[in-house]
C-alpha cells in the first residue's frame, strides 16, 4: 500500500469487486438506468408498515442478492461495511442484523457506499480480510424526515430542494479474482461554501459540500 500526495493511496494487491447489486423505488425505476438495477420496486414502502422499515428491507434484501451472486458463504465474508442517512445507521444494523458479520457502520452521506468501499479495500489490501461487504441505503420518504419536514405535514417544497434515491446498492470485494479491481482511492475533503438554504443539501450534508 502506497500514499500518493496527501490523499491517494495505491494497492499494492487491487482487491476485485466480485459482485454487485441494487433495488430501487418506482421513481429510479421510470429513469434512464432502470434496466441496470436488479430490481424496480412499484411501492415504496414494499409491503412494510414504515418508510424506515422499508428502507431496512431494501438493504437486507440488496446485501442477499450480493452475496448470493458472489458465491461465497456469508461465513467467508470477514467483515461488513454499511450505512445509511438514518441516525445511528438504524437502517443498516437492523437490516443487516441476521448476516452476523462484524459490523462498521458507516456515515457519508452521499459518499457512504464509496467511502464503505475504501475502508473494505484497506482491510484486503493490508491482509486484515479477503471478502468483505460494502453497501448503504437511503429512502426518500425517511430522509425527508430526518433532514426535512415529514412527508405528513404537506409542507409545499421550495425550488432548490432535492430528491433522496429510494434505494440500496451492495458489493462484496475480495483478495482474489479477475476484476474490476478498485486500485487506488482519493478520500475527500470538507469544504463550507457557506451556504444557508437548508433545502439545498449539495452531497446531503447541510451546509457543506464535498470534492
Amino acid at each position: 500500500m502506497q500514499k500518493l500526495g496527501k490523499q491517494t493511496i495505491k494497492f499494492d494487491t487491487p482487491p476485485t469487486i466480485t459482485s454487485t447489486a441494487c433495488i430501487v423505488g418506482p421513481k429510479e425505476s421510470d429513469g434512464p438506468l432502470a434496466s441496470y438495477f436488479d430490481k424496480c420496486l412499484d411501492d415504496e414502502f414494499w409491503g412494510e408498515e414504515t418508510w424506515e422499515k422499508a428502507e431496512s428491507k431494501i438493504i437486507k434484501e440488496t446485501v442477499s442478492l450480493a452475496v448470493a451472486k458472489s458465491n461465497i458463504p456469508s461465513q467467508g465474508i470477514d467483515y461488513c461495511f454499511a450505512g445509511d442517512l438514518l441516525n445511528q445507521c438504524i437502517s443498516s444494523s437492523f437490516g443487516l442484523r441476521e448476516l452476523n458479520i462484524p459490523f462498521f457502520g458507516v456515515f457519508g452521506a452521499c459518499s457512504t457506499f464509496v467511502e464503505s468501499m475504501s475502508l473494505g479495500s484497506v482491510f484486503i489490501d493490508g491482509g486484515a480480510a479477503e471478502n468483505v461487504l460494502c453497501a448503504t441505503s437511503s429512502h426518500f420518504c425517511s430522509a425527508e424526515k430526518q433532514f426535512r419536514f415529514p412527508l405528513e405535514l404537506g409542507n409545499q417544497r421550495p425550488p432548490t430542494s432535492q430528491w433522496t434515491v429510494t434505494g440500496s446498492g451492495a458489493a462484496v470485494l475480495s483478495k482474489s479474482g479477475n476484476g474490476p479491481y478498485i486500485t487506488h482511492i482519493t478520500p475527500g475533503k470538507i469544504v463550507d461554501l457557506g451556504i444557508k438554504d437548508a433545502n439545498n443539501m449539495r452531497c446531503s450534508n447541510g451546509a457543506s459540500s464535498c470534492r
